[in-house]
């Protein structure tokens, strides 16, 4: 099954498919919310949405990356390629297909005059930090946020 997977960009026949993968990455944003944001990364020059398919064309995954001119925690040039997302359905993990995606994203941002990327992940999502630190990123900084209604 992981030579029959293929990669392409993501294309406006591919939305609700992507709409479904990604509400299942980002549980906490509003469907319309994410639409919005989904839409903007498939159409932005500053932005990669990469596809991963079944040999019948069925969606198992996506990737994000944007190229980031704004600050990025310990990054030491900029521009920064930035790992904004990235799913792969439950039975297709472990096939190689994050490693892929990782790779296709590295040469874009390469392309785009990056040095490094850069990615985040909750303190509490211990999966994605190993995934993270599998896939050769380090840890830079931890932070917390605060908020005081006044």
């Amino acid at each position: 099954m992981k030579s029959q997977i293929t990669y392409r960009n993501a294309e406006e026949v591919d939305f609700p498919a992507l709409l479904k993968m990604g509400e299942q990455l980002w549980t906490k944003i509003k469907k319309d919310e994410l639409t919005t944001h989904l839409r903007n990364a498939c159409n932005a020059e500053n932005k990669k949405v990469i596809l991963a398919l079944t040999p019948e064309g069925e969606a198992i995954g996506f990737s994000v990356f944007s190229i980031r001119t704004d600050y990025v925690e310990g990054a030491t040039t900029s521009p920064t390629g930035y790992l904004e997302g990235i799913f792969i359905e439950a039975e297709f993990r472990r096939l190689g297909i994050a490693k892929n995606f990782i790779q296709q994203g590295e040469a874009w941002c390469k392309e785009k005059g990056c040095t490094q990327l850069g990615s985040d992940t909750w303190l509490t999502a211990t999966e994605s930090r190993n995934f993270h630190k599998r896939i050769g990123f380090w840890e830079e900084d931890e932070l917390v946020h605060f908020l005081k209604d006044i």
